[in-house]
């Protein structure tokens, strides 16, 4: 690899890289030669954004309408965001957790704050959605232990469910797929049906440890529970002495037009990520009461980049930034002209999701292949499923940037059937 030994304040890592003027296809091939296959061959190499487009290695432009999949939640090169990162990286970036900084403490309170957390309550840094979700199972199985009996050694989590892919997240999670080479995974994780009030009757007791529960399950397809499952979880896990998980690391943070998708629930521990850096690696778990958030003490749990000084400013800034401009209002309209607009189309056969997080059922399973026709197109879109494609763009899109894509979608959708037949 040529490199640029001249560099100067100002470098690009391109230039750096010595890749300027080199194009998607030779791009890839080299990606193909030195990093590990478990993602494919991306599709494209982007270079560049400005809020809702991106730009690959060959000029071509893109609205993105996955966000990074629902994490960049002010776009792309947000100049606030940016400004505060380089402000941060510029004064201090890392000096682990022998010591805090200004903006780990204020992030910690604005997320108390914003979560309506009861006196006692605290908040564990990570960098990703699957790390806070290791916390929050190590969390479950600390609480499980502290029983006098050792009864509590069940942990349930839903059908079609995911949280991530390091061994505790993906004991947690569903897909047989993702599960099966990597067993045995950590024991006592039980699925149970999704939205099935009956079930989660039958399988809370006094041998539960923790419910883990995604507000809507955004893997499977966008997909919510029936009117009061949440508060039925909320009562049962209360009577059997059981912790109660919310992983909100794709609907937290303003995504469903509310800072969190279980709002007016109030959860024993929450995970969140994604949305919360607008682009920039942060995780957390917030656990609420004095109770749950002394469950894990000094030495039990760790992490050497966690709640970081860079991380943590770009997470204030984005948090700032969903408030002073009312994003939230925004994404509720926004959403809901999105819904209207695709209802609205003879071949899609339901539409789901709150907010700017949306996924619709195509009458064919012909959703891969509408996915690669939209990024032709100069759409990027996500399928979760034969027949379903997501959306989840950044939170300051415009119904009429969206309502592009919806125009385009009767010819993509008549090119992927033929495509698939």
């Amino acid at each position: 690899m040529s490199q640029n030994p001249t560099a100067t304040a100002g470098t690009s890592a391109t230039e750096l890289a010595g890749f300027e003027g080199l194009h998607n296809q030779e791009l890839l091939g080299r990606y193909n030669q030195s990093l590990m296959g478990v993602f494919g061959t991306p599709q494209r190499v982007l270079v560049r954004g400005s809020g809702c487009t991106v730009w690959d290695a060959d000029g071509k432009e893109y609205l993105d309408l996955l966000g990074g999949i629902a994490v960049n939640a002010l776009g792309h090169a947000h100049p606030l965001l940016t400004s505060v990162v380089s402000s941060q990286l510029a004064t201090l970036g890392h000096v682990s957790n022998f010591f805090t900084s200004p903006s780990q403490i204020a992030l910690a309170e604005k997320l108390l704050g914003l979560s309506a957390a009861p006196a006692g309550s605290k908040v564990f840094f990570a960098n990703s959605g699957t790390e806070a979700l290791e916390a929050a199972f190590k969390l479950a199985r600390r609480h499980g232990n502290n029983d006098a009996g050792g009864k509590r050694g069940r942990i349930l989590a839903l059908e079609n469910a995911f949280h991530g892919r390091t061994m505790g997240a993906l004991a947690l999670t569903w897909k047989q797929a993702y599960r099966e080479p990597f067993e045995p995974l950590p024991g006592g994780v039980e699925h149970i049906p999704a939205g099935d009030a009956d079930a989660l009757r039958a399988a809370v007791d006094e041998t539960v440890a923790a419910v883990f529960i995604e507000p809507i399950q955004g893997e499977a397809g966008v997909r919510g529970y029936p009117a009061g499952y949440l508060e039925l979880a909320r009562e049962l896990t209360r009577e059997a002495g059981a912790l109660l998980v919310f992983d909100e690391v794709q609907t937290g943070v303003g995504r469903t037009g509310k800072w969190f998708a279980s709002e007016g629930v109030l959860p024993d521990a929450m995970t969140l990520a994604k949305g919360l850096g607008g682009g920039f690696p942060i995780g957390a778990m917030i656990t609420f009461g004095p109770d749950v958030s002394t469950l894990l003490g000094t030495g039990q749990h760790g992490t050497t980049f966690g709640g970081n000084p860079v991380a943590t400013a770009a997470a204030l800034a984005t948090l700032h930034t969903i408030e002073s401009q009312q994003l939230l209002v925004h994404v509720r309209q926004t959403g809901q002209a999105i819904r209207e607009a695709l209802s609205g189309l003879d071949f899609v056969t339901e539409v789901r999701g709150e907010g700017l997080l949306i996924g619709f059922d195509l009458a064919a399973e012909a959703a891969p292949a509408l996915v690669q026709r939209a990024l032709d197109a100069g759409f990027i879109v996500n399928s979760t499923g034969p027949a379903t494609v997501r959306l989840a763009p950044p939170l300051i899109v415009t119904a009429e940037q969206v309502q592009r894509f919806v125009d385009a979608l009767p010819e993509l959708y008549a090119a992927a059937t033929k495509e698939e037949k």
